[in-house]
């Protein structure tokens, strides 16, 4: 990186620190620190003001989000990204704040948007808009992986805002959260209209997730489900998931012949929906902090509603959803 020239006055926005063709670099975070101490000590050829040029200069992120707070606390495994030029901010759009408190905040997720970065996508992601969001108020803030939904999977997604939480969090999941619901559009009529399906499933050397012969080198995968409705060859299935599994859903419902609708990973089932037919609509969990029962929601997608019950409201056998909750 060239050395830091400081700006004339009444020159204008300031100019990129680094010009290069080359790509951003990506660093994996392996003890707490703050970033002006990582970012010093990946640039050891840097002055020290020239690093706090660089952070100021927005061309630093966390997790792909832009950070220029020099004190801004970094964890293990946060991914901190040197660009080449500055990191303009995300609006969030089209994430709607299901509920927000000083701890945690969920939203409603589009299918489409990955949850957090990938190898080949940083900058459009759930968690950079959150964080963005979140920065705008208050530079120190912080926004905390908690779980994930799949790329092309919509409905409610859990942050936290703070370190704390997010262990609480993680270290207690199945303790702490009491439901976790899906929508499912599958193929063809359930044999059996409602069942627990219980299998051993294993990663395989393309990272797909399999069902087992048996439990060794495999984790259980329980699901619940009962049948909403059918119509045209399809159905639609409320899921309760009682393990956390990767793509246990559609694997299991797979595994039983009836593929999860728009899933270009498992099977080739038809697409009528032009995307995934899988939404998580309800997570209910006790607050870490106090004790209350938190009940967030996200209503049925429209495209679900009109492809079974065609008039847009839900009627499911002997249930009724009250949507999200703030």
């Amino acid at each position: 990186m060239p050395a830091f020239r400081p700006r004339k006055a009444n020159q204008g926005p300031r100019k990129p620190l680094v010009r290069s063709r080359r790509p951003d670099k990506t660093y994996v975070v392996r003890h707490e620190t703050d970033l002006l101490s990582f970012v010093k000590e990946k640039l050891p050829g840097q002055s020290e003001r020239n690093v706090r040029r660089i952070i100021a200069n927005h061309q630093v992120a966390v997790g792909g989000a832009p950070v220029s707070l020099f004190s801004f606390r970094l964890y293990p495994e946060d991914e901190v990204t040197l660009a080449w030029e500055p990191i303009r901010k995300k609006k969030r759009k089209n994430l709607p704040i299901i509920y927000e408190d000083e701890h945690i905040i969920a939203i409603d997720k589009p299918s489409g948007l990955l949850s957090v970065a990938s190898d080949k996508e940083k900058k459009s992601t759930a968690y950079r808009m959150m964080s963005d969001y979140l920065t705008m108020n208050d530079r120190s803030a912080r926004l905390f992986v908690v779980h994930r939904l799949d790329e092309d999977t919509s409905g409610v997604l859990l942050f936290a805002k703070d370190r704390a939480t997010q262990e609480k969090l993680q270290k207690h999941w199945n303790d702490i959260v009491t439901k976790r619901g899906y929508y499912a559009i599958v193929e063809g009529s359930m044999e059996k209209k409602e069942a627990t399906l219980k299998d051993y499933l294993f990663e395989d050397k393309t990272n797909l997730m399999r069902v087992a012969h048996g439990p060794k080198g495999a984790k259980l995968a329980v699901t619940e489900y009962k049948t909403m409705a059918e119509k045209g060859g399809y159905s639609l299935l409320d899921v309760d998931i009682k393990t956390g599994r990767k793509n246990q859903i559609r694997v299991q419902l797979g595994h039983t012949g009836h593929f999860v609708v728009g899933d270009d990973k498992y099977g080739e089932p038809s697409d009528p929906l032009k995307r995934l037919g899988l939404h998580a609509y309800r997570l209910t969990l006790v607050s870490p902090e106090d004790g209350r029962e938190i009940d967030l929601r996200s209503p049925m997608p429209g495209p679900f509603r009109q492809m079974f019950f065609g008039d847009g409201k839900e009627k499911a056998r002997g249930r009724k959803d009250k949507g999200p909750k703030n």
